[in-house]
């Protein structure tokens, strides 16, 4: 007991080290696991994820674990930082690092192109996801119709744009959409799949969703990296002025908030209906659709700051109109006052949140330019 009591005393201190004190995959606070084979600390969620790799990594608690002296000796020799400039040299500047709180399916190809496949370990794999054109085959749903059919996509950095084809041998492309206000995120619970893929973008001042999957972990998230080297591509011929390290947060963005609530009309006695919201602080757009899987959404309401005349507070019910819920929240615009209703306190403060989050940022230029043509009704 005093050998064990000794090097985990010892490993407690090295996981407190810069580097150690987070985990060597998702980034995550405390790591109480580590990888004697690999030499990296990591936390509870990503151990798991090493487990399925027995060929490249062991997994063991800092604490509750026996550990030999090699074992320890190993680890203060490696540790996060030397791991990171092995396993890491040469991440492409566009290739998205999952976080904490990400899906499996992102977090699980990490760690296997780190570790397992060795993809960034030399230059190879920067042309991989740089090249001019980037093909995948995927389930795609209907756009009217619950049902998901093989589609093949055709990433383009000649043009910027993304395509997709019914058949095979077809030349002409059912769509063309432009790299310019694409987005793709990964929504595994809402499409039912644990790979499922949301791209969104611009079509006829709406937003049309497509919804994804691939049923191989790889194919799916290389297809998402690809998607995001087009678009840094394609914002760093907009922007030439600007380096990839400040355009990286443009190149996909996750909603800040989704999930049902109430509206009303814009007199505020109209009938009060169940609506799925969406809040995206990239375009600072509150979108909301019938259902979750709506191909296009149903309107939109722009949220610029605080200082430029928006607010959100707490309303009660102040209608017999206002259907089941009654956890209410308004939203103050220039323009005109919105009026929602959650079911639970619970969404109420997470909405109220999500709201406050995006009115205390400051606007850009775009952001005056998109508020504007809302205004106009464009």
């Amino acid at each position: 007991m005093a050998g064990l009591s000794r090097n985990n005393k010892i490993l407690q201190e090295l996981v407190l080290q810069p580097g150690n004190n987070t985990c060597a995959d998702c980034a995550a606070p405390e790591p109480d696991w580590a990888s004697y084979i690999l030499g990296v600390f990591v936390c509870l969620n990503c151990s798991g994820l090493h487990r399925n790799l027995p060929a490249v990594s062991k997994i063991k608690s800092i604490r509750l674990d026996y550990w030999e002296d090699s074992l320890v000796q190993f680890m203060a020799e490696r540790g996060n930082c030397a791991a990171k400039a092995t396993f890491e040299k040469y991440v492409p500047a566009s290739f998205y690092r999952p976080q904490q709180k990400d899906c499996v399916v992102l977090r699980d190809q990490w760690i296997r192109a780190k570790y397992e496949r060795r993809e960034f370990t030399n230059s190879s794999c920067l042309q991989t996801y740089s090249s001019e054109l980037f093909e995948s085959v995927l389930w795609k749903k209907g756009r009217d119709n619950k049902q998901f059919l093989k589609r093949i996509f055709l990433l383009s950095q000649k043009d910027f744009t993304l395509r997709y084809f019914i058949k095979e041998d077809s030349k002409a492309p059912k769509a063309v959409i432009s790299m310019k206000d694409l987005n793709a995120e990964f929504q595994p619970e809402k499409i039912g799949h644990a790979h499922g893929l949301q791209i969104s973008f611009k079509e006829d001042e709406h937003t049309r969703n497509l919804f994804v999957y691939h049923e191989d972990g790889q194919a799916i998230v290389s297809f998402f990296n690809a998607v995001r080297a087009t678009r840094l591509a394609y914002l760093l011929k907009k922007h030439p002025a600007l380096q990839s390290n400040e355009l990286i947060p443009q190149l996909t963005t996750s909603c800040l908030k989704e999930g049902y609530m109430e509206k009303t009309g814009p007199t505020q006695r109209e009938p009060f209906k169940k609506r799925w919201f969406t809040l995206c602080s990239m375009n600072r757009k509150l979108l909301y659709f019938k259902s979750p899987l709506d191909a296009t959404d149903l309107g939109s309401v722009f949220i610029g700051s605080e200082n430029h005349g928006y607010l959100v507070s707490e309303s009660c019910s102040r209608s017999t109109r206002s259907g089941r819920w009654h956890c209410g929240i308004t939203l103050e615009t220039p323009g005109r006052q919105f009026v929602f209703m959650c079911e639970q306190e619970e969404e109420r403060r997470e909405w109220m949140e999500a709201f406050r989050a995006v009115i205390s940022q400051p606007m850009t230029p775009e952001d005056y330019a998109n508020e504007a043509a809302l205004r106009r009704g464009k």
